[in-house]
This record gives structure tokens, C-alpha cells and sequence, in this order.
């Protein structure tokens, strides 16, 4: 079901017109229009969806995560006044749902071992996706085992960091929009940028020689 949801978000992401006024659609969604509500499914569920995911460890729960964060989208509209964009806001919202979700997640998943089952899963659905085997089968599944050592890598920092680089080098927000998602001072945007791709280099240095 959720793939349909996202498939339809697409093709109504693409045939509707950006939101050029966020104050009077805004003012739509406060009044309680259904269709405000159907548009910003549309505009907002695929990048919030591919927010959330990258946020938390498992992926699986993306989903669930998402529908708590449009209701909590739905309930508080009316108090959302303009302080930032509504994509601002609505990342915010994201971002803190799924870092609690996640602190959850790792109290009872962390120190599970890693299993190359997943890397090889990642391979079958590669080939499956591809209509039969790669030419370098290696190869692939090898790419795939790096994919993943990246991904664990990068959940494996500290939030401040892992939701600065999320948000800055997978969503491709500006300083400012990210200083108005995470609350915090541009400054601190760059500071925190700066850190957690060193940290997260040397990560992968550490773990891509293991």
C-alpha cells in the first residue's frame, strides 16, 4: 500500500503546480480544505518519506513514522504561524519524530551483529531489478556490501551530526533551511557539517579495511 500511496504522491507531485503562497495555502489548510490537505500528500510525502528513512537506522519503519508525523502535520497547523517555510516546519517535525523513533530502535537493535544476508538481499533485488545476472556478480554484491558499510556508517554517528549531513548532502537543503529545521545557527550548521564528515571519513577509512 505504501508504495501505491507514493506512486500516485508522484504522479500528483508532478501534475500539480509548486506552491507559490505558503500563507494563503496555509490559510486553506487551517480552515480545514480537503483538498489543501490531498495537495500537500502530494507535494510533501515522497520527501519526507526519503527524510525519514535516511534518519533511522531501520527502514522498515519508515512508514509508520511517516503517518505519525502528517497527523501531528494535521493536528497543529493551525498553530504553524509563518515563523519559517512549511516545508521547514514540516521537516522539523520529521526529523524530530524520527530521531526519537530511532533512539528506540537502537536501545533494542544495536548490538545485533551485522549479517552479509542483508548485502546479499541487496544483491538479489539488483539482479531481479536488472531482468537477470550482472556480467560481475562480485563486483556487485561487493558495491552493495560498501553501500551498506556507508549507510551503517552514517547511522552510526551522533544525531547532531547525522541529521546535519541527512539533511545538508542527501536532501540538498541550504544552511539556512537546516538551521530552521534543527533550530540552530547557520554557524552551527557549518560547524556541525564540518565535524561529521570527518567523523564520518573516518569511519569508512576504519571500517572499509576491516
Amino acid at each position: 500500500e505504501m508504495n501505491t500511496a507514493r506512486s500516485v504522491g508522484v504522479a500528483l507531485e508532478r501534475a500539480l503546480p509548486a506552491t507559490s503562497d505558503d500563507a494563503t495555502f496555509v490559510a486553506e489548510l487551517q480552515a480545514g480544505s480537503e483538498e489543501a490537505f490531498a495537495y500537500l500528500l502530494a507535494v510533501y510525502q515522497n520527501p519526507t518519506y526519503n527524510l525519514i528513512s535516511h534518519v533511522l537506522e531501520s527502514g522498515t519503519d519508515a512508514a509508520d513514522v511517516l503517518q505519525e508525523v502528517f497527523v501531528k502535520v494535521f493536528k497543529g497547523i493551525k498553530q504553524f504561524h509563518g515563523e519559517s517555510s512549511l516545508k521547514t516546519w514540516i521537516y522539523r517535525i520529521a526529523v524530530h519524530e524520527a530521531s526519537n523513533h530511532r533512539r528506540g530502535w537502537l536501545r533494542r537493535h544495536w548490538h545485533e551483529a551485522f549479517s552479509l544476508d542483508e548485502a546479499r538481499a541487496g544483491w538479489d533485488v539488483a539482479v531481479a531489478e536488472s531482468g537477470g545476472l550482472p556480467e560481475t556478480p562480485y563486483q556487485t554484491l561487493e558495491q552493495v556490501e560498501r553501500q551498506e558499510v556507508v549507510r551503517r556508517a552514517l547511522a552510526s554517528l551522533a544525531q547532531p551530526y547525522r541529521s546535519v549531513l541527512v539533511l545538508r548532502e542527501i536532501e540538498g537543503l541550504s544552511y539556512e533551511e537546516i538551521g530552521q529545521v534543527l533550530g540552530i545557527a547557520e554557524g552551527t550548521v557549518k560547524s556541525r557539517l564540518m565535524r561529521g564528515r570527518e567523523l564520518l571519513k573516518r569511519k569508512l577509512a576504519s571500517w572499509l579495511e576491516r
